[in-house]
């Protein structure tokens, strides 16, 4: 009964994801030329918080705040954490360039601030360094996941250090998000996890179909990139989001990362679509 229960749940949320995917094609189309660039990002907000209510996952903040303009950067667990953080403060991230290639989705993309990147190209790096240093210089909010891949949540995984180099050219701040997904009991969740050979529609379901999720983001206090290298701040924001991670895990890291990530799952991680480069 329970798992009829789920699949009914699921049926009827993914439902209203296509009508609401619908909605956001239409606004981004119809309204989004006509509007200015702030009013775009409250309706970028207002359209991920949403989304969210729609699969039933709660948002919960450690701190109420506004999160000021600079380098968003964050752990890396499944494609839902973009719409995490947008709910809570609407960002430009960064995508590989292939994802401009992605029926619809990629369009949305393009339409709203995302910054591609194309891979094996120093040039390109390049330039999407300055892209990233342009905005952060204009007051605006940059994410990434300097992972460089998604993981289950239960260790975070090394950074790559080169995009941190945008926030040291335009001294901007580096704010540390650490990002999990809880059960109704507060146990760490999989449900979310976009990782191995998992598609995409496979993890919107498991997500539509879990009840009681919610996902937590911890806001950290900002890192000064003015007097910093790119190497020393992805060390900084690294460890302390995965203290925060410990802490919020209830056990050692080491421990949590065995219980993560065996011999065989280190070969099935899925390299997610918006992440840093090396």
């Amino acid at each position: 009964m329970k798992t009829l229960c789920a699949e009914v749940r699921a049926a009827f949320r993914l439902t209203r994801v296509g009508l609401h995917l619908v909605w956001g094609v239409a606004m981004v189309a119809l309204v989004y030329p006509w509007i200015d660039l702030r009013l775009k990002r409250w309706l970028k907000q207002c359209w991920s918080r949403q989304l969210l209510q729609i699969l039933g996952v709660r948002l919960s903040v450690n701190r109420e705040t506004s999160l000021p303009g600079g380098l968003l950067v964050s752990n890396h667990i499944s494609w839902l954490d973009i719409f995490v953080i947008n709910a809570l403060a609407p960002a430009a991230f960064v995508a590989k360039d292939d994802v401009k290639r992605w029926p619809l989705i990629g369009w949305l993309c393009a339409h709203t601030e995302t910054i591609f990147l194309k891979r094996g190209s120093r040039a390109a790096a390049q330039r999407t360094r300055e892209e990233i240093s342009d905005r952060l210089r204009a007051g605006g909010s940059v994410a990434v996941f300097p992972e460089g891949t998604t993981s289950r949540g239960g260790r975070v995984l090394p950074f790559h250090a080169a995009l941190f180099q945008s926030a040291v050219d335009a001294a901007a701040p580096v704010v540390p998000l650490m990002l999990r997904y809880v059960d109704r009991r507060g146990h760490p969740s999989r449900a979310p996890a976009y990782d191995g050979e998992i598609t995409l529609w496979q993890s919107l379901w498991a997500i539509a179909r879990t009840s009681g999720l919610t996902a937590e983001l911890c806001v950290l206090p900002p890192i000064a990139a003015q007097t910093a290298t790119r190497r020393a701040l992805a060390e900084r924001c690294h460890d302390a989001i995965a203290r925060c991670l410990e802490q919020r895990n209830g056990m050692p890291l080491a421990a949590a990362g065995a219980a993560e990530q065996s011999a065989e799952e280190r070969q099935t991680h899925c390299h997610s679509p918006f992440t840093s480069v090396a």
